[in-house]
């Protein structure tokens, strides 16, 4: 594998080489390069837990590392169950407020947020659409976030769910549910929908092929998650050299699905250790993939409370992470639009 490093980064500086004479800047394209900016997602078995303790909301300092380093998408995990403390009770008004000053320390920085429900479409452990937790609860909350944020400034887009996985059948249900409750209060705001088992862009044809819903503002994005570790977990338990073009194959099936489908993409989640320079170099390569058809990812991730964890991008006593070189290596770009092209 190792032997294949050379024409892998040859492929590469090709895709670089040809935006730079084709005068690209990331003030040309759109913005292909995000960052989940996690911590209000930490501790999920602990809710509501404190604020500060058991999770953690970012600062103006981390946006404005971000912002300084071009990465104006923001992916915002938060839980449905610090939101609200019982189903078809009340929403938490603390945790509204902290949602509302996310969006404006984004604002502030010119940077664009999409919320995204952490939640692995479950409340308290009972699967979304199950008689614990039916689908008009789930729509219900999701109405009540978009009436209230739809017109900030500093909203990209819903994420409605993160990670399905093990739904019965339940969860294409769940989304057509929640993608309606918005539409009736907001017809404008991208809504980010990812796919069944956990997500998985390698195994995305195998369980979504049929996952395909409707929108009366036609303003879906399907959302994919991947990693390159054996399991695909993202844990990376064991030290891994890795093919070079791991990451284009484990993608492929899902942008291949989305060219067919004539939809547009998006990669909520993708991470490799900074130590890792296979995986590094695959990372590399899938970002330049990812480009070519003009579908933006976010990276896993950054924010508050990481401290040294392999994956994460946030700097250590000012040093860049060895992620951030690639991440900003493919922020300029020529796109129009999300793609691929519909």
């Amino acid at each position: 594998m190792l032997s294949s490093f050379p024409r892998t980064i040859k492929y590469v500086a090709a895709l670089s080489l040809a935006a730079c004479s084709s005068g690209a800047l990331a003030e040309a394209g759109i913005d292909l390069i995000g960052i989940n900016l996690s911590g209000a997602n930490f501790a999920p078995h602990i809710t509501p837990g404190k604020v500060g303790t058991n999770y953690f909301y970012p600062e103006k300092k981390h946006f404005k590392y971000y912002a300084e380093k071009d990465i104006r998408l923001i992916r915002f995990p938060f839980i449905w169950e610090r939101l609200q403390h019982d189903l078809n009770k009340g929403i938490n008004f603390d945790q509204m407020r902290l949602l509302r000053k996310t969006l404006d320390l984004a604002a502030q920085q010119g940077q664009k947020v999409i919320l995204d429900m952490h939640n692995y479409a479950r409340y308290k452990d009972q699967l979304i659409g199950s008689p614990e937790v039916p689908y008009s609860a789930y729509a219900s909350v999701w109405r009540h976030l978009a009436e209230a944020f739809k017109d900030h400034p500093g909203l990209y887009g819903y994420d409605i769910m993160n990670e399905p996985h093990s739904t019965e059948g339940l969860w294409p249900g769940a989304a057509q549910a929640a993608v309606d409750a918005i539409r009736e209060v907001d017809m404008q705001t991208p809504i980010f929908v990812e796919g069944d088992r956990w997500a998985s862009s390698y195994h995305w044809r195998r369980v979504n092929e049929d996952f395909l819903l409707k929108d009366p503002a036609d303003n879906l994005i399907y959302s994919a998650h991947i990693y390159f570790d054996t399991d695909h977990s993202g844990r990376y338990a064991e030290e891994e050299v890795i093919d070079p073009m791991l990451g284009v194959e484990r993608t492929r099936p899902f942008v291949e699905w989305l060219k067919e489908h004539g939809q547009r993409g998006f990669l909520g989640e993708y991470g490799v250790p900074g130590h890792s320079e296979s995986m590094l170099v695959a990372m590399d390569n899938m970002l330049a993939y990812l480009n070519e058809h003009c579908i933006p990812s976010a990276y896993w991730a950054g924010g508050p409370g990481w401290g040294e964890y392999v994956l994460a991008v946030e700097p250590i006593d000012g040093n860049d992470r060895p992620q951030m070189h690639i991440l900003q290596k493919h922020i300029a770009n020529d796109c129009k639009a999300i793609g691929p092209a519909r």
